[in-house]
Order: C-alpha cells, then structure tokens, then sequence
C-alpha cells in the first residue's frame, strides 16, 4: 500500500487552508493500492501545500509549493509512476510537470 500525505494546515498568509480540497480531489481517480491521508502539519510551513508519498520498502519523496487547483492530475501521475518505479526509485520525473520542481526531499528506502 502507497500512501500520499498531505498537510491539512499549509495555507498561504491570509488563505484558508487547502489540504482538504487537494485530498478530496485525488480521492477520485487514484489507482487501487493508494491512499490519502491528511495530517497536521508536514513542517514545510513556507511553502504551502505539502504532501509526500511512501511505501513500505520504498524511498519516499517530499513535495511543497503544490497548487491543489492545478495540480491533482500530476500527484495522480506520481502516484502510478512510484507504484511501477522499483524500490519507489522514480527515474524520470519529467511526466510530473511542474510538480518535479516542488520536490524538496527523497529519503532512500532503509
């Protein structure tokens, strides 16, 4: 089972937050073996909204700075390319879009 995790408290100076909204759309449309959570806070508080995506014997991947109007379609792409990538070892980024610039973190499988 892959989990993506999202901050449900990242929210632009003056916004609401967005996490929910982006929880809620990725909910749709996931593959089988994906799950969506929401947790507090992801600690990437300047760079609203934060999720990262793991597995079990996987690397995981920590991304921010993601548009949940916009972006739903790439975290959905991301999801199918960790769940074929060997070890969660993603290759080649470049059929994210622009989410591939947000990545702000990989933690190699232990």
């Amino acid at each position: 089972m892959n989990c993506i995790t999202i901050c449900a408290t990242c929210a632009a100076p003056g916004e609401a937050p967005e996490g929910a909204v982006l929880a809620e759309a990725l909910r749709e449309g996931l593959s089988d073996g994906v799950v969506v959570r929401l947790v507090d806070c992801l600690n990437v508080c300047h760079s609203p909204v934060a999720l990262s995506i793991r597995g079990a014997g996987k690397t995981a991947y920590l991304f921010a700075g993601v548009d949940p109007a916009t972006q739903a379609a790439e975290i959905r792409k991301l999801a199918d390319l960790y769940a074929e990538a060997p070890g969660g070892e993603i290759t080649d980024a470049r059929p994210l879009g622009r989410l591939r610039h947000g990545l702000i973190g990989r933690i190699p499988a232990g």
